[in-house]
């Protein structure tokens, strides 16, 4: 009985030894802020993610059942087929990984995920998506569970064993169950100065950029192509040709320069700048004599740029002249830059708008928008993949100074004085300062621009500040506009929740619980057994002993 005991003892002893040995301890946890995606109502449509509660065992997005769990992908992991069937599938929400270094990541891994993303977006889903920028422990997760994915490729008693025995199940919960709420005190900010031309009927031209970002998540959404590369465009356009205005004799036209919000909510800022501007306003420089309007946006990759107009220009008009100049400076100093001119209507039954010149278009103020980006609709105008790693300073650079060059030579006429190559007005003092490019790139790249966090959060609100001290900096009449939306009837409705706090626990599967409450039910039989028969089995143990021994 004692020798039979004591066998079986230590046989279950081994194998909790093995059990154990191989699985995280039960009651470690790890706390981390994951970031929402975005959940906003736009013109009558509901967009992103409605649910923030998350209480659910972690699940690699290769597991054939994801129903009531939270899948979790690398960006690599993340396309429109995965996304699809865990909302399919109804999983109780999706965790994507942002690598922490974007320049890491393959060209071809970085176009599928905006693709994904840029789909995502367009649909409404109840399922909560958060991102989070990937670390240690959640990298160690996502090892495992892909692991326990592969591991039913095996055969389906190893499957079951591992899922009973050597598993460890991740839980994930977000720790805040309050109600989403809909934030009602939206405030969109606008920024104005000029550089005053001689005399009263000087023509005006205004060049004007969005300030804000987007992407999946607004916490990780940063926007330096677009736009933080139209901003930084603007302010050295604004500081360069504050300089060429240093003389009387140099001022033809009033430069009206404009920064604005809400570009990445059909340009919600724009529409209430430029309807302060005609409606309310008893004089402003939009009122007339535009010669035309400059958008900016999106400059900074790319070997092509694109003339975005709601109808071709007309011959001798102003926006003819200027596309003239601007494929006489490319041809002559950039040959290997292509100019196109792409022309799209303004359908009045759409809700919504592609780009800022069509906001000017709408009330007869002529303007188009410059960007290497064709398609209004392309995945690279709205991504968190957007960082500075991405941005080609040198195409930056030198888009800036096409721009500059094409203004230059259409307002001081000096196509009849040589071209673009024998006559470049800024260089030397005039200059585009690579340091100040980067810099000005570094600081609005240094807090997310999305439109839900710049009227409310401390960094937002200094960033903004600081564009107005810039706008002081370098021209005249410097006004700051604060639009506020009707609380009754809004045009854009935000959310809140975007970041919030999830708790992972590494915890055995219940499986485990009940193959651990089998192997004790077992053992006690064993004994129970052995009790019951030990006449029995002691005759038949020494008799094994005295064969052995014979």
């Amino acid at each position: 009985m004692t020798i039979v005991n004591c066998t079986v003892a230590v046989l279950l002893m081994l194998c909790a030894q093995c059990m154990h040995g191989s699985a995280l301890p039960a009651v470690s946890s790890y706390d981390f802020t994951a970031y929402r995606m975005q959940q906003y109502n736009l013109a009558q449509q509901k967009h992103g993610c409605r649910g923030a509660i998350v209480v659910a065992e972690a699940r690699s997005a290769d597991e054939p059942s994801l129903t009531r769990r939270c899948v979790i992908m690398k960006i690599q992991d993340f396309t429109v087929e995965t996304y699809f069937e865990a909302l399919r599938q109804n999983a109780a929400a999706v965790l994507i990984l942002l690598p922490q270094n974007i320049s890491s990541v393959s060209h071809e891994t970085v176009k599928s995920f905006m693709v994904s993303e840029n789909e995502a977006l367009q649909k409404e889903t109840l399922i909560p998506v958060y991102v989070v920028p990937e670390d240690e422990q959640l990298l160690y997760m996502y090892d495992e569970v892909k692991q326990a994915a592969a591991s039913r490729t095996s055969s389906i008693l190893v499957r079951v064993l591992r899922s009973m025995v050597t598993a460890t199940a991740f839980q994930l919960l977000v720790s805040n169950n309050n109600a989403i709420k809909a934030i009602t005190d939206n405030t969109i900010v606008a920024l104005e100065g000029a550089l005053l031309g001689t005399g009263e009927d000087a023509p005006t031209i205004v060049i004007t950029a969005h300030y804000d970002s987007y992407g999946l998540a607004p916490w990780l959404s940063y926007g330096a192509d677009s736009n933080g590369s139209g901003v930084v465009i603007l302010l050295e356009l604004a500081r360069l040709f504050q300089k060429l205005y240093s003389s009387s004799s140099t001022r033809p036209y009033n430069l009206l320069f404009s920064l604005t919000g809400g570009g990445k909510y059909n340009f919600l800022g724009t529409k209430r700048w430029i309807e302060e501007n005609l409606d309310h306003a008893e004089s402003s420089l939009l009122h007339d004599n535009v010669a035309f309007v400059l958008c900016l946006d999106t400059l900074a990759k790319g070997d092509e740029l694109y003339v975005h107009v709601s109808r071709p220009p007309k011959p001798d008009t102003p926006l003819h002249s200027f596309v003239q100049q601007l494929e006489e400076v490319v041809f002559s100093r950039f040959p290997w830059v292509t100019v196109g001119l792409v022309h799209k209507k303004i359908n009045l039954v759409e809700s919504t708008v592609a780009w800022e010149h069509e906001r000017y278009s709408l009330r007869r103020i002529l303007g188009f928008t410059l960007s290497h980006v064709e398609d209004p609709k392309s995945e690279l105008r709205g991504t968190i993949l957007d960082t500075m790693s991405q941005v080609d300073f040198r195409k930056l650079k030198r888009n800036a100074i096409i721009i500059a060059e094409a203004l230059a030579r259409y307002m001081y006429n000096l196509s009849d004085k040589g071209s673009p190559k024998d006559i470049q007005v800024f260089k030397g003092q005039l200059d585009f300062q690579d340091s100040r490019m980067s810099s000005l790139m570094s600081f609005l790249t240094s807090v997310p621009r999305a439109a839900q966090l710049l009227h409310k959060e401390p960094g937002q609100i200094l960033l903004v500040n600081s564009l107005e001290q810039e706008f002081k900096h370098y021209l005249q009449q410097v006004h700051r506009h604060t639009f506020r939306q009707d609380k009754r009837d809004p045009e854009i409705t935000f959310f809140d929740q975007m970041n919030q706090p999830i708790v992972m626990y590494r915890v055995k599967p219940a499986a485990f619980d009940l193959f651990l409450g089998g192997c004790i039910t077992a053992y006690l039989g064993i004994v129970y057994y052995s009790i019951q028969n030990f006449g029995h089995l002691y005759t038949k143990l020494k008799a094994a002993v005295k064969t052995k021994h014979q």
